[in-house]
């Protein structure tokens, strides 16, 4: 009980159309293998959103899930500010982006954790990548 009210109101996974393993070789020399397990709405008392979930290897033997949040509230002031609304391609575009900016970020797998939160400055750099108008 106690558990619930405090991880956040999360429901189910909606599953990925595709659930391909996929590869990418960070900045540091680490090849990562990664899978997206699919993704969620999220509310704390703080904050709502999306959460993408993906598991991921380093070494092909250990994994670790790693989740991606994405903020109402970031997402809401960008397309604000741009007259443009993320459709789900981009907002998955956008989780995946940051989920490459930690692994080129931090210095291997053991300093990646179990989260990512997209910040306001983070999704100005990945949208910019993405080359979202």
């Amino acid at each position: 009980m106690f558990r619930r009210l405090f991880s956040g109101n999360r429901g189910p996974l909606e599953p990925p159309h595709s659930t391909r393993l996929r590869h990418y070789t960070a900045q540091n020399g680490y090849h990562y293998a990664y899978r997206h397990e699919g993704h969620r709405g999220y509310r704390s008392r703080t904050d709502s959103g999306t959460e993408f979930v993906f598991r991921i290897s380093a070494d092909r033997e250990n994994g670790l899930t790693i989740v991606v949040f994405l903020s109402t509230g970031v997402l809401r002031a960008w397309e604000q500010t741009h007259a443009h609304e993320f459709s789900a391609t981009e907002r998955y575009a956008i989780a995946k982006m940051a989920l490459f900016q930690a692994f080129d970020e931090r210095s291997g797998p053991a300093e990646l954790g179990d989260r990512v939160l997209v910040r306001a400055a983070d999704l100005d750099a990945i949208v910019g990548r993405l080359s979202i108008d």
